[in-house]
């Protein structure tokens, strides 16, 4: 099973999209022992354990106590990058991966997250690599009405060092008010879908021209699926396999919520092994022509609908385009690997769910 464990809810950084530090939650700080959460922890033979907040790192001393105190498969690393550099190397060594928050150029990133921000992330992450760190390094996206997809995941696809091994976005939908956006659906119509559509031309040129599947991930699992035929639940696990520790000691299904229609239990009472499969996607995700492939998208949408049901569906069709394209170039690609010029393991990816959503 997997774990995002929130080691505060607080943050050093006030992003536009997201408003800061979670404060107002009675449970900002961690309120359980060290033991308590290891008693949970060891029942489950294989865990892998991801530092999520909030912004993890403002509790490193934290973080390591509990990767020296509780065995975990893998652990993973969520951070805005602000502070990798007090992350000492024998450390770092030992995450399976780091995502980090970067969105794309320095004047997009800078503008949603401060200035300054963005040269602060990529030299850390530049040292990250200079202690040893040999994992997936994961630019993690934030795509608001500000950003250029294809321009923002080309640019950080090209940085050379430090460089990504791979790029990941969420759409700041949903969770954000439909309002706050100037205008969404010509957003999407004039930027995003182009967008979505020139980063698949470019991906399929990569191959063609030189067998190279370019790290974007949510063409490569979602490739895997078309080219296999084999169906696919909520890919980010939510309520599934994968669920977030919360500083109060109870368990929800996704690190977003904490709200009671996501509590599936807590560390004291609970087994690991009667979490999985708790709490599932629903109407009107499994009657869809794409579930198969796309598995619901987001719990936390599905549930909430804060968009409203026509909001919900604008957000469906944005996902119904960027599988659509990939769909089309399945037979060119069928014939990259007929012909050798790129492997079926290359779509191997992520090899352990590592906290990527794939769908955007």
């Amino acid at each position: 099973m997997y774990y995002h464990l929130l080691l505060t809810r607080r943050c050093n950084l006030n992003c536009v999209y997201c408003g800061g530090s979670e404060e107002s939650f009675s449970d900002a700080e961690v309120q359980y022992s060290l033991e308590d959460l290891k008693k949970f922890i060891e029942k489950d033979p294989e865990p892998v354990i991801a530092f999520y907040g909030g912004e993890p790192l403002l509790r490193i001393p934290l973080m390591k106590k509990v990767m020296d105190t509780i065995p975990a498969k893998h652990y993973i690393l969520q951070t805005n990058g602000y502070f990798l550099d007090k992350v000492e190397g024998d450390y770092l060594r030992r995450f399976h991966s780091i995502l980090v928050s970067i969105d794309g150029r320095e004047e997009t990133t800078d503008y949603y997250r401060g200035k300054g921000t963005y040269k602060r992330i990529l030299e850390n992450v530049r040292m990250v690599r200079d202690r040893g760190f040999r994992g997936d390094v994961i630019a993690r996206m934030t795509i608001s009405e500000h950003s250029d997809v294809y321009e923002d995941v080309t640019h950080l696809l090209k940085l050379e060092n430090p460089s990504f091994d791979h790029v990941h976005w969420q759409l700041d939908v949903v969770w954000s008010k439909e309002g706050e956006w100037h205008n969404f659906d010509e957003w999407v119509r004039n930027s995003y879908n182009p967008g979505i559509s020139k980063l698949v031309k470019d991906w399929y040129r990569e191959m063609e021209t030189r067998g190279k599947v370019l790290g974007i991930v949510p063409f490569i699992p979602v490739m895997k699926t078309i080219l296999t035929g084999e169906k696919s639940l909520l890919r980010c696990g939510s309520g599934i396999d994968f669920f977030a520790i919360n500083p109060s000691g109870k368990i929800s299904a996704c690190p977003i919520s904490c709200e009671p229609d996501f509590i599936v239990g807590d560390i004291w009472n609970s087994q690991p092994t009667e979490l999985r499969n708790k709490l599932m996607v629903g109407p009107p995700c499994p009657e869809c022509e794409v579930y198969w492939i796309c598995g619901g998208r987001c719990l936390y949408a599905n549930i909430k609908k804060h968009w409203g049901e026509e909001g919900f569906r604008k957000i469906c069709k944005i996902v119904k385009h960027l599988i659509g394209e990939l769909q089309q170039i399945k037979p060119k690609i069928m014939e990259l690997l007929k012909k050798k010029v790129t492997r079926p393991e290359e779509f191997n990816y992520p090899e352990i769910n590592n906290c990527c959503e794939i769908i955007p």
